[in-house]
C-alpha cells in the first residue's frame, strides 16, 4: 500500500468513525462532528498544500542555482483534477451547513466560494486563461 493510499485508508475510517459517533450521539452532536471531520480533511490537504509549495520551491532555487531564468511549471493534469475532486467533496458537507444554516443565501454563498476558489485555481494555473487579446489585422481572437 502506497502513502497515499494509507491516508485515503485512514481518511475513510475516520469518516466512518464520524457517522457511527453522529448515530450514537444523534443530530445535537451532528455540527461539532463535521467541524472534526473537516478539520482533519483541512490538515491533509494542508500537509499536500505545504509539500508540494517545498517542491517548488526546491526546484526554483535549483533552476537559480543553475542560472535559469524561471523553473518549468509543474502543474500536471493529476493535480488539477485532485484539485477539482477536493472540491467537490467539500462542497457537500459547505452546501449542507450553508443551505441548512441560512437555506438559500446560504446555499448561494457557499456555492459562490467554491466556484470563486476553483477561478483562482485556475489562474493561478494558467494565468493566460482570463487574458483575451485581439489580432491587428482581422481582430480574429489570438491564444
Amino acid at each position: 500500500m502506497t502513502g497515499m493510499d494509507a491516508r485515503d485508508t485512514e481518511l475513510k475510517k475516520e469518516l466512518n468513525a464520524s457517522l457511527q459517533a453522529r448515530r450514537e450521539l444523534g443530530e445535537e452532536y451532528e455540527s461539532a462532528l463535521v467541524d472534526s471531520f473537516l478539520e482533519k480533511v483541512d490538515q491533509r490537504i494542508d500537509g499536500a498544500v505545504e509539500r508540494r509549495v517545498r517542491r517548488q520551491m526546491a526546484e526554483q532555487q535549483m533552476v537559480v542555482a543553475r542560472g535559469s531564468r524561471s523553473p518549468k511549471p509543474t502543474d500536471s493534469f493529476g493535480e488539477r483534477f485532485g484539485f477539482g475532486i477536493v472540491s467537490l467533496v467539500l462542497a457537500i458537507p459547505l452546501s449542507g451547513i450553508g443551505g441548512g444554516v441560512a437555506h438559500l443565501p446560504g446555499l448561494l454563498v457557499a456555492w459562490a466560494g467554491i466556484v470563486g476558489v476553483n477561478v483562482v485555481q485556475a489562474a493561478r494555473t494558467h494565468p493566460d486563461l482570463f487574458r483575451r487579446r485581439r489580432s491587428r489585422k482581422d481582430g480574429d481572437w489570438e491564444d
